[in-house]
């Protein structure tokens, strides 16, 4: 039983929720059953799994899957636990788990249908969502570019439930080499803005969204700048039916990729 919150292994570990100790270990962390389970069953990316007994016992499940991929247990006290996670409750499990090397590349090269892109996405809870939203899209890939939140940074991590490891997910490319990439791909450039010209409701009448399309989604403050709207094929905007001045970046998002995921199918 790992007692002490101080000890030089657990002191290493809570790093992780730094960005420069992530990139310089190849490593993250992710917090609760529902992500430790994803990554358990992910070949080889959990590589640590810090728990307490009670969670343990609740959740033998993943504990099973840890064990069965090679994966260090770790019977740990609360403490331990709270000095490693990023809630103010921990639900006292905690993964170190390889930070994935995914380039661009990668993710085009299986001829994706549909991609997100995140530019300018500063909040990580909204990167997680977004994350998430694509994975039950049914989307190949998303990209964050330089300009976005870190999308293992521990709220992304959490607020993804788990999808970073059901699709590739590409951090630190330049939004124009990302746009470039994908339309060498065969993808369909629609960015998704506000101020767009066209309607979200009138492509899909149209039969537009049923093409293999990447969306661009902006900061969750101020859209997309001009310079970005310009690279993209199209600037689409979700109407807005009722007296709602907007909507948020991750409900957008829901809109625009299921849009899309439909008149795919």
């Amino acid at each position: 039983m790992l007692t002490n919150p101080r000890a030089p292994r657990v002191r290493a570990a809570a790093r992780l929720a730094k960005r420069a100790f992530r990139e310089r270990d190849g490593r993250f962390l992710a917090e609760g059953p529902q992500a430790c389970r994803e990554a358990a069953n992910a070949p080889g990316a959990l590589r640590e799994l810090y728990l307490t007994g009670e969670a343990a016992d609740r959740h033998p499940d993943v504990v099973s899957a840890a064990r069965a991929g090679g994966t260090e247990l770790v019977r740990a006290s609360e403490a331990v636990v709270a000095a490693l996670a990023d809630t103010v409750t921990p639900q006292g499990m905690v993964g170190v788990c390889a930070l994935p090397r995914t380039a661009l590349p990668d993710v085009l090269a299986g001829s994706p249908r549909l991609v997100a892109v995140l530019a300018h996405v500063r909040d990580p809870g909204n990167a997680g969502t977004v994350i998430r939203t694509a994975d039950a899209a049914g989307a190949g890939g998303v990209v964050l570019t330089d300009a976005s939140v870190d999308a293992y940074n521990p709220k992304a991590v959490r607020a993804s439930a788990g999808s970073l490891w059901h699709l590739p997910v590409v951090t630190g490319a330049g939004l124009a080499e990302v746009v470039a990439a994908c339309r060498d791909a065969g993808l369909r450039v629609l960015a998704a803005d506000g101020a767009g010209e066209r309607d979200l409701d009138a492509l899909a009448d149209d039969g537009a969204l049923a093409a293999p399309t990447a969306w661009v989604f902006g900061n969750e403050a101020w859209g997309l700048p001009e310079a970005d709207r310009a690279l993209a094929d199209e600037v689409v905007r979700v109407p807005i039916h009722g007296r709602a001045e907007s909507l948020n970046l991750a409900a957008a998002a829901a809109v625009c990729l299921y849009a899309s995921a439909r008149a795919q199918r």
